[in-house]
C-alpha cells in the first residue's frame, strides 16, 4: 500500500504555488520527496515559499520564479525557467487564479477580460508549452499527470457576483474532460480538482472574519472549511499508482457542497 501512493522522486511544476491552496499543494509533494517548481506572478514570493519548505524538509527540493500567465511572453518564459530546471515534467499543477466582483449591470469588461485570461487562457497555454516536458516523464504503466484547479462555483449555480470566476472555473472543468480525451494516448492523464472553502488569500475576506466564516462552516455539510491534509491527500492519490487509471475527472474537495440540492 506504500508504493501504491508513493510519488517520490516526481518534478512538480504548480502554478499560484506561493499561496492557498497551491502552497499547500507545494508543502504536500515536498512531503512526498517530490521536486517541486512554484511559480506565480510574484517571484520574491516564490523564492520565499521555496526556502521555507527547503527549511522543513531539510532538503533543497523546492525552487520559485516568476511566472505572469496572464498573457504569451509570460507563459513562455515560465516553460524556459522549468526547461532551465528540469528536463521532463511529472506532474503539472495548474493552480494560479483570480477573481474579479461586482453587481449584474456593474461588472466590467476588463474584470471579465483579466480573469479568463488567467484561469482559462493561461492554464490552456501553459498546458500547450508544457506537453513536450510532460511526455518526456510520461509512461504506459506510470502516466504524467496534469492536475487542474477548478473550484465548486464552478459545479453550482451560484454567482456571488464574481460571475467571471465561476465561468472560468466551470470553463476549466470542461477543459480537463476534452485535454484527458485528447492526451489520453500519450499517456498523461488529466484531472481537476474542485474546491470548497480552504483558508487562501482569495478567501481571507471570509475566512479571517468569524462571522463570515461561521456562515461559511454552515454552507458545508460537512461543517468544516478545507484543510491542508484534504489537498496533500486529493493529490497523492491522483498522483500516484493509486490514480494512474483516473483521468477526465472533477474530483470535488468541498466537504458535500456540490451535492447539495
Amino acid at each position: 500500500m506504500a508504493d501504491l501512493f508513493d510519488i517520490k522522486g516526481k518534478t512538480v511544476l504548480v502554478t499560484g504555488g506561493a499561496s492557498g491552496i497551491g502552497l499547500m499543494a507545494s508543502r504536500a509533494f515536498a512531503a512526498a520527496e517530490c521536486t517541486v517548481l512554484i511559480a506565480s506572478r510574484k517571484g520574491a514570493v516564490c523564492e520565499g515559499a521555496a526556502k521555507a519548505i527547503n527549511d522543513e524538509t531539510g532538503r533543497d527540493c523546492a525552487h520559485g520564479f516568476a511566472a505572469d500567465l496572464s498573457h504569451q511572453d509570460g507563459v513562455d518564459a515560465a516553460v524556459r525557467e522549468v526547461a532551465a530546471r528540469t528536463a521532463k515534467l511529472d506532474i503539472l499543477m495548474n493552480n494560479a487564479g483570480a477573481t474579479w466582483g461586482a453587481p449584474l449591470g456593474e461588472f466590467p469588461r476588463s474584470g471579465w477580460d483579466k480573469i479568463m485570461n488567467v484561469n482559462v487562457t493561461g492554464v490552456f497555454m501553459l498546458t500547450q508549452a508544457l506537453l513536450p516536458m510532460l511526455e518526456a516523464a510520461a509512461r504506459a504503466d506510470d502516466p504524467a499527470r496534469i492536475v487542474n484547479v477548478g473550484s465548486v462555483v464552478g459545479t453550482r449555480a451560484v454567482g456571488n457576483n464574481a460571475y467571471s470566476y465561476a465561468a472560468s472555473k466551470a470553463a476549466v472543468h470542461h477543459l480537463t474532460k476534452i485535454l484527458s480525451h485528447e492526451l489520453a494516448a500519450r499517456h498523461i492523464t488529466v484531472n481537476a480538482i474542485a474546491p470548497g472553502p480552504f483558508p487562501s488569500r482569495m478567501m481571507a475576506f471570509v475566512t479571517e472574519n468569524e462571522e463570515l466564516a461561521a456562515l461559511a462552516r454552515a454552507d458545508v455539510p460537512l461543517g468544516r472549511l478545507g484543510e491542508p491534509e484534504d489537498v496533500a491527500g486529493v493529490l497523492q492519490y491522483l498522483c500516484s499508482r493509486a490514480g494512474a487509471f483516473i483521468s477526465g475527472a472533477v474530483i470535488p474537495l468541498d466537504g458535500g457542497m456540490s451535492a447539495k440540492p
